[in-house]
């Protein structure tokens, strides 16, 4: 059976087509292209991500117009039914600001953007997304952000620790955020956002494959679902 996935364009979305081209190649289906403005997903979808960019120009807080976008809606139920979510930089912001992840995603420390591949460690290698790397594995993903520095109040940060839901940690200084987080999932597992890009790391002629074993992960685990 075809593997099914949707990438969300919003506007203002400059990664989409990358996210787009990372699902083909793994999964060698090309994803439906949905609009923001839509009030309906395409039907029986396996996987739908929300890629990078800068919804809404990031005007009053990354992340927060976009929440409110029509297809969002449709996005947060079908996340309910179990079905995997996967946001990307301005994705995760997203999905934050959604309510579907808890915390928020502030301007980086130092005020700057940056831009690099950095090095992140496996926190988590036991959900769909991360069965691909071994726990405690460092990859290097490339970031291209602002505001990627993750707060959350102690309460919260200790329970995301708790539950295992911390999915990858920066193994350098990045941006400020909190206990080094790069990636978080909800209570299910089926919700994954982080601000590395993925999807820019899967072909060797970009300068590295380390973010093709999660497109890989998610897609062999739906298949034996």
């Amino acid at each position: 059976m075809a593997f099914r996935s949707a990438v969300i364009t919003f506007p203002g979305s400059n990664c989409d087509r990358d996210m787009a081209v990372a699902l083909e190649e793994v999964s060698g289906t090309a994803p439906h292209r949905v609009w923001h403005g839509d009030a309906e997903l395409p039907a029986g979808l396996d996987f739908i991500a929300l890629p990078g960019g800068f919804s809404y120009g990031d005007y009053l807080r990354s992340g927060a117009m976009a929440a409110r976008s029509p297809i969002m809606q449709a996005v947060i139920a079908a996340a309910g039914r179990g079905v995997p979510v996967l946001g990307v930089c301005n994705g995760f912001q997203v999905l934050t600001e959604a309510g579907l992840l808890p915390g928020a995603l502030m301007r980086n420390a130092g005020i700057r953007f940056v831009c690099r591949s950095v090095a992140l460690d496996v926190a988590n290698a036991q959900s769909l997304f991360t069965s691909g790397y071994a726990a405690g594995q460092r990859i290097h993903i490339p970031v291209a952000h602002h505001d990627g520095n993750y707060f959350a109040d102690a309460a919260t940060l200790d329970r995301l620790e708790g539950e295992g839901r911390v999915a990858f940690r920066y193994a350098e200084p990045v941006n400020g955020s909190a206990r080094a987080i790069a990636g978080v999932l909800n209570e299910a597992g089926n919700v994954l956002g982080m601000m590395p890009h993925p999807e820019r790391a899967i072909d060797p002629v970009h300068g590295g494959t380390d973010g093709r074993a999660l497109f890989e992960a998610a897609v062999r685990a739906l298949a034996s679902a």
